[in-house]
């Protein structure tokens, strides 16, 4: 960092496994194409978790998680178009790439063919300096990884669009989700429930597809027209055949089989959880239906953008417990329990 980078509070952790506590980090000052963010409200992503107790390797310490980051823009760089001071910004899981590959050129930077710049947990693109995330007072980032909130939607519940929403929007889009089409989401959790709100948005015939019915209620409120609680008896077999698209939310690899047996002909089951352990799919869970297993990332600036102004004008907002961060650990644990409807959000005024 140079002497003039800007010094922040925030929390991290240090090492594998330990606790999200105080440490301070430091902001570069904004570029010419740069934007200084003053964040409002960080969304908690059951992935802040995993990275932070390094459950998919390659952890980088001191660690600052957050990628669903929802603030104001501080200052801007003298080259910015399209921001000003005071506007409404969200900044989600990326915050660079190599800007010049194919997906790069197409709006596909989560697809970036040289791997794009995670917004923590990652180096910077010219490997000098650790990414630090939005369990923070700040950030500074480049425009064109900076997105714009509608005025319709609070910060605090539009932060957690920049993960959860453009992860479960940008599968639903890809595969045509829409009118005529009947679309499951597996798990009611943080990613879940906005990829049932969305569904819904777009027109198609939601079920929601859960282990028990205690979330029946709620995925109903959201727009679901159907639930199938897999525990009951007859519940798997009873669906056979029955969906065009699964989005597959959680982060567990059990039941993939029985799942994808829910598959019309060309069904397409995509995940957007992440299970650590392999996936236990059987050949004859794809040949006979022609049925697809897909997976899908986030979505490029293009898309997110897209996102958060068709949940603007759908008023589609994600349903948050707001925390002040010295609660973040117990969170953790919470959200390990699945003790949560259905997003954690930080006020990062308590931080402040």
């Amino acid at each position: 960092m140079t002497k003039t980078a800007i010094k922040t509070k925030a929390y991290a952790a240090v090492s594998a496994g330990a606790e999200v506590k105080p440490h301070e980090i430091e902001r570069r000052e904004p570029g010419p194409y740069d934007v200084l963010i003053d964040i409002k409200f960080c969304g908690v992503c059951h992935s802040d978790v995993h990275q932070v107790k390094d459950d998919w390797g390659g952890a980088i310490y001191p660690m600052v998680p957050g990628h669903e980051i929802a603030g104001v823009v501080e200052r801007v760089g003298e080259k910015v178009t399209k921001f000003k001071v005071g506007d409404r910004v969200g900044v989600g899981c990326m915050v660079d790439s190599c800007k010049e590959c194919g997906s790069c050129a197409d709006g596909d930077e989560n697809y970036c063919e040289k791997g794009n710049i995670q917004t923590y947990n990652a180096m910077s693109l010219d490997g000098k300096n650790i990414n630090f995330g939005g369990y923070s007072e700040r950030i500074t980032v480049l425009e064109r990884f900076v997105v714009k909130i509608p005025d319709n939607l609070s910060l605090e519940q539009a932060a957690p669009l920049l993960c959860a929403g453009i992860t479960t929007y940008s599968p639903l889009v890809h595969w045509k989700a829409g009118p005529g089409k009947a679309v499951a989401v597996v798990g009611l959790g943080g990613l879940g429930h906005m990829g049932v709100k969305i569904a819904h948005a777009l027109g198609a015939d939601v079920t929601v597809i859960s282990r028990t019915n205690n979330k029946k209620a709620d995925a109903e409120k959201m727009g679901a027209n159907d639930y199938v609680a897999t525990a009951e008896p007859g519940a798997v077999e009873k669906n056979q055949n029955r969906f065009d698209l699964i989005i597959n939310t959680v982060s567990s690899a059990a039941d993939m089989n029985a799942y994808m047996g829910m598959l019309k002909r060309d069904g397409v089951m995509c995940l957007v959880g992440a299970p650590s352990e392999d996936l236990p799919i059987k050949a004859f869970s794809l040949i006979p239906k022609r049925t697809t297993l897909s997976g899908s990332t986030i979505g490029g600036m293009r898309e997110t953008q897209e996102m958060l102004d068709f949940c603007g004008k759908h008023n589609i907002a994600s349903d948050i417990e707001v925390i002040p961060i010295q609660k973040i650990n117990e969170a953790y644990e919470r959200l390990l329990k699945s003790d949560v409807r259905y997003r954690f959000v930080i006020d990062i005024a308590s931080l402040k």
